[in-house]
């Protein structure tokens, strides 16, 4: 299977409205994002049309409308953002990608519980 395309800020918020509420129409598109942006109709439909390009979003035809659901998922498209900042910016060195985000965010004893027990089972199954 191909890999999700990197998407842009922009981008990324279309693709999660469309995630939420898949299928759905531009409208209902450019009303979910109206509460977060300032964005004209003709900024989103912009934006719906480069998510086609790229294949990240697929449409069909209904009566007048169009009908948008995504070409990935979610977390498809997550990995393939997570692969890219790996990369380019740390070598493609996981280790230090992760001392990083643990160095420099304030945790809550849940997520660090939780990171401890992903941890131990990677190093179980090895």
């Amino acid at each position: 299977m191909k890999s999700a395309p990197r998407i842009s800020e922009a981008e990324w918020e279309v693709m999660k409205v469309v995630w939420k509420k898949s299928p759905c129409l531009a409208n209902e598109i450019i009303q979910s994002l109206s509460a977060t942006t300032r964005w004209e109709p003709a900024t989103v439909k912009t934006l719906l049309n480069r998510l086609i390009s790229k294949g990240v979003l697929r449409f069909e035809k209904a009566g007048k409308s169009y009908l948008y659901s995504p070409a990935f998922t979610e977390e498809e498209c997550r990995g393939a953002e997570a692969d890219s900042l790996l990369h380019r910016v740390f070598d493609g060195a996981l280790s230090p990608m992760i001392s990083h985000f643990v160095r420099t965010r304030r945790l809550t004893g849940k997520e660090l519980d939780s990171l401890e027990k992903i941890l131990r089972e990677r190093k179980k199954a090895k």
